[in-house]
């Protein structure tokens, strides 16, 4: 067994994928190797499995251990792993926290419970139990994942520090609130707290404004695709070399682009089939209800790995034969 790595909730965190065989089960192999691929981009401080890139949505609690698992066993000498916790009750997520420190996991990044949609920002007392209940089941430090306000799962303000303020374990958020001005109020106040939180962002759609901004770190499923260049724009913008920062998000640009346009729900699909555009997995295959891309958008996304020189013309034609 792996020896559990120390984490911090700074610096460049991939989202990995999980690969799939054509009978949508879970192709260990490639996923190890995607994972490999990964954690061998230098500067990273962390890689979060079991996230919205492995689509942990449509994984079992038993393939989630698995994932987790074989990961340790690639990487988990090497890195700290961050577990995701995708669950719509509390004793469910508390569930798979207490796995997640069984197996060896660094840390935890939990979703919020589907049920706020129906009206969860009213009530702020059950995002604190939902949190208290899962800091109850686990020692491990938490990521809080902060979606926006729109989509009803995100959590308002107020709510958000009175989590803060009342589970310690919580040592991060990830921020996809969508909005610049709270996204730089969520960095500079969540800093200024008696017990300082850090912010990860995952605007990974416009990335280097968010990162001028000065969160503590990122944490995206684009790493699955770009880590180096994300581990270079966060270096050159921690720097105050915006310079070298515009030329290195000019290569991320195209790629953003083409993996966050509408629907966004395909988003991790592209990244599967920019891998094999790249050769670093077999093929793309996604879980229902996900479908495969039509061909236009791949060659798109082609276009797009040629712009933000990793793909070259050969490998461009060769991958349409």
């Amino acid at each position: 067994m792996s020896r559990r790595q120390k984490f911090e909730a700074r610096g460049v965190i991939p989202a990995t994928l999980a690969i799939f065989d054509r009978d949508h089960a879970i192709n260990f192999a490639q996923t190890r190797k995607h994972l490999r691929d990964v954690a061998d981009t230098k500067g990273l401080s962390a890689i979060t499995v079991n996230g919205h890139a492995s689509e942990v949505h449509a994984c079992s609690f038993d393939e989630q251990r698995a994932i987790l698992a074989k990961s340790l066993e690639e990487v988990g000498d090497e890195l700290p792993l961050v577990n995701g916790i995708y669950a719509d009750g509390s004793q469910a997520a508390a569930d798979l926290a207490k796995m997640a420190e069984e197996e060896g996991a660094s840390a935890l990044l939990v979703f919020p419970p589907n049920s706020m949609t129906m009206g969860g920002q009213l009530r702020p007392e059950m995002a604190l139990a939902h949190f208290k209940k899962i800091a109850d089941a686990t020692d491990l430090p938490i990521i809080l994942f902060q979606y926006p306000a729109g989509s009803g799962l995100g959590y308002p303000l107020d709510t958000l520090l009175l989590i803060l303020d009342q589970v310690p374990s919580v040592v991060a958020i990830k921020d996809w609130c969508n909005d610049p001005m709270l996204h730089e109020r969520h960095i500079r106040t969540l800093a200024a707290l008696p017990r300082p939180v850090n912010v990860l962002t995952t605007h990974s759609s416009w990335l280097m404004a968010s990162l001028t901004m000065k969160p503590a770190g990122l944490l995206s499923g684009a790493g699955s695709v770009i880590p180096d260049l994300q581990v270079a724009l966060f270096n050159a913008v921690q720097a105050g070399n915006l310079a070298l920062a515009q030329d290195i998000n000019d290569r991320i640009y195209p790629l953003s682009q083409a993996f966050y346009r509408p629907p966004f729900l395909d988003m991790h699909n592209r990244m599967k089939e920019c891998l094999v555009l790249l050769g670093r997995v077999e093929e793309a295959i996604i879980r229902p209800p996900l479908l495969k891309l039509a061909q236009s958008e791949i060659d798109d996304l082609a276009r797009a790995l040629t712009q933000a020189g990793m793909l070259a013309q050969d490998q461009k034609i060769r991958a349409a034969e």
